[in-house]
């Protein structure tokens, strides 16, 4: 009871933003949050700790497939299956690749299970943000039900705050969440950095289990890698290779919804040590990746999927389609694209 008194003291502080928020009263609040808390096979006042997920290897955030401004689930499904049989690890539906910001809640919804119905065996994650705490927990709620290998999570986007309001932010989504979170460190989205003794903090919960890096800083990135307790994965294409050298787990890049195969290799290769075959595959694929991102993404990689007949070219504004010349001179490279032998590649370096 005293236990019962206190969770309920805990979340009494968030009865306003709750009616703000879409509640009818502070009774609907605690209603629904002991609804949450009593679901069958969980404790009522203990998080089920997470099972111990592996994210290595090869991650790919969706794109999201529009035919006349709705959502083309038959593109999205044909996609999955062959970025399935390329052999990714997983895949991530509502990342910042997916337009998950133009998207509506049953469009998510949607997108998300067509997803998990063709991936089989391929985990999926699914990308969630807000600025509204109750919300994202309500949100969290009604996806958590299904089976995701974790949720990715930014800091709270225009509002900077505090490390402290972070560090509190992203505990009590971890706390909330029947699935794994993973941190989704992107400042230059979000507004918001998160400092390195942060995500190190952040590291010790037991529901925080990995991070998408794009936070732009490589002794941040090493740190959390030399610390052991987050699965770093690279978010930023061009930062694979280092992140990968230097002992992170593997990368979430859109850059790889084509030429797959190579990226899969290429980590395979790091993750085993074989520096020169992967430096042979990396170089081959670095001018690919910085065509994928020379214009606002998603829009190169989809012109490059309509070009290849995979699904129309067409995203929700204020995103464009990326320039007719820009999508020929990325298919030529597409078409180029041949890792050099080993013997062509750059000596190995003298340690």
């Amino acid at each position: 009871a005293d236990m019962h008194r206190g969770q309920r003291a805990r979340l009494g502080n968030q009865t306003d933003h709750a009616i703000k928020a879409g509640y009818k009263d502070a009774a609907d609040f605690f209603a629904t949050q002991r609804k949450f808390f009593l679901l069958p096979g969980r404790h009522p006042y203990k998080q089920t700790m997470p099972s111990a997920i592996d994210f290595s290897g090869l991650w790919i955030p969706l794109v999201t497939p529009f035919t006349s401004d709705t959502l083309d689930l038959a593109s999205v499904r044909r996609l999955v299956k062959r970025l399935c049989a390329d052999g990714i690890r997983g895949l991530v539906v509502c990342g910042s690749t997916g337009e998950a910001a133009a998207l509506d809640d049953d469009e998510q919804l949607r997108l998300l299970d067509a997803v998990l119905e063709c991936a089989g065996d391929v985990p999926v994650v699914m990308g969630v943000a807000g600025v509204n705490q109750v919300k994202v927990c309500r949100w969290l709620h009604r996806i958590d039900q299904r089976s995701l290998a974790a949720v990715l999570v930014p800091a709270p986007y225009y509002i900077r705050p505090s490390q402290a309001g972070l560090t509190r932010w992203f505990t009590a989504l971890a706390e909330h969440s029947r699935v794994p979170l993973m941190v989704y460190d992107i400042p230059y989205r979000t507004g918001a950095t998160i400092t390195r003794d942060t995500l190190l903090a952040l590291a010790e919960h037991h529901n925080i289990v990995a991070i998408k890096d794009c936070g732009g800083d490589p002794g941040k990135t090493l740190a959390l890698i030399a610390q052991g307790k987050l699965q770093v994965l690279a978010g930023e294409d061009l930062q694979l290779f280092a992140t990968l050298a230097q002992g992170g787990c593997g990368a979430i890049a859109a850059s790889a919804h084509l030429a797959t195969d190579h990226f899969v290799r290429l980590i395979g290769l790091l993750r085993g040590g074989q520096m020169q075959q992967a430096r042979c595959i990396w170089h081959a694929l670095v001018p690919w990746i910085e065509s994928v991102f020379a214009q606002p993404n998603p829009a190169p990689i989809k012109g490059m999927l309509a070009r290849l007949g995979q699904m129309r070219d067409e995203l929700r504004l204020p995103l464009l389609p990326a320039s007719e010349a820009h999508v020929t001179a990325m298919h030529l490279l597409y078409q180029s694209l041949r890792p050099p032998e080993p013997s062509q590649s750059m000596p190995p370096l003298a340690i």
